[in-house]
């Protein structure tokens, strides 16, 4: 017959019969077992090392040493400036003032946006993109081979950024579809620089009406650009509000008025202010 300390032993845990056999046979008979004490093990003197020092205050972390190689601040670092103009630099705007007019460029990769085709659209778009932003307002405008320059007036920094997209996105749709063109349409980000003179307004209109005046290969007598709103200008020297101008170019050109939508200025720069620095004369070229 099989004694309940044989049954109980055999019952056990391979790994406890050292401990077992370390018991007496009165040691079972008195009660349950207790757990034999055992030395540490080396993760448990680790970890007591690591508590001790950490209650000590003589734990530091040590600097993770890498090698110089890419990445930081160094000397030839980053993109490389690319051959020809500057791009416009990838900067927060400043914030805008609602009494100044902005003069925007726009530098497009198609070409030529200067056409009896394709300046249909464009105007267009710039008079739909007016029409459906408030707090933005184009005034004036011209069209050039591979840009467009526009004077605007807006409530706010927001509705300025917003307009000016609007205007990009519009008109990269409308002439895309026109001709029948796929892909990214304008070269750069837009430039905008705030006029806060009288002065300064109208050194902007004369570069802006005038601007063709820069691009042409012999000098051209007195008129204004078909190619933009300068036909709408009541600021022009020697001419009263409502006559006919006359214009500069080819006899298809007096066919793009029909085109040309704009909104009416707010800000007194640009609606008397810059007229105290002197009319506008047909003739005249800008600076630069």
């Amino acid at each position: 017959m099989i004694s309940a300390q044989s049954r109980l032993r055999r019952d056990l845990p391979a790994h406890w019969s050292s401990d077992w056999a370390r018991l007496g046979s009165a040691s079972v008979g008195r009660g349950p077992l207790e757990p034999v004490s055992r030395e540490p093990t080396v993760a448990a003197k680790a970890m007591t090392t690591i508590r001790n020092r950490e209650r000590a205050g003589s734990w530091k972390q040590r600097p993770l040493m890498f090698p110089a190689s890419w990445g930081g601040k160094r000397t030839g670092a980053g993109r490389k400036r690319s051959a020809g103009r500057t791009s416009v630099p990838h900067r927060s705007r400043p914030q805008h003032v609602a009494a100044h007019p902005v003069h925007v460029t726009l530098r497009s990769l198609f070409r030529p946006l200067r056409s009896q085709h394709v300046f249909p659209t464009v105007g267009l778009a710039l008079a739909a993109a007016t029409r459906r932003k408030p707090g933005f307002r184009v005034l004036h405008f011209s069209v050039q081979w591979d840009h467009v320059h526009l004077i605007v007036e807006a409530s706010d920094k927001r509705a300025l950024s917003s307009g000016v997209q609007g205007i990009a996105i519009r008109i990269a749709r409308a002439v895309n579809t026109l001709v029948v063109r796929r892909g990214r349409f304008w070269a750069d980000r837009w430039h905008g620089r705030a006029l806060s003179s009288p002065r300064a307004v109208r050194t902007a209109l004369l570069y802006v009406l005038a601007n063709f005046r820069k691009h042409t290969r012999s000098p051209l007598g007195e008129g204004v650009d078909a190619f933009s709103s300068a036909g709408h200008f009541d600021g022009w020297h020697g001419i009263a509000q409502g006559h006919s101008m006359p214009r500069a170019g080819p006899p298809f050109h007096s066919a793009m008025a029909r085109w040309i939508r704009l909104s009416a200025p707010r800000t007194w720069l640009a609606r008397s202010g810059w007229k105290r620095a002197g009319l506008l004369r047909l003739n005249e070229s800008p600076a630069t």
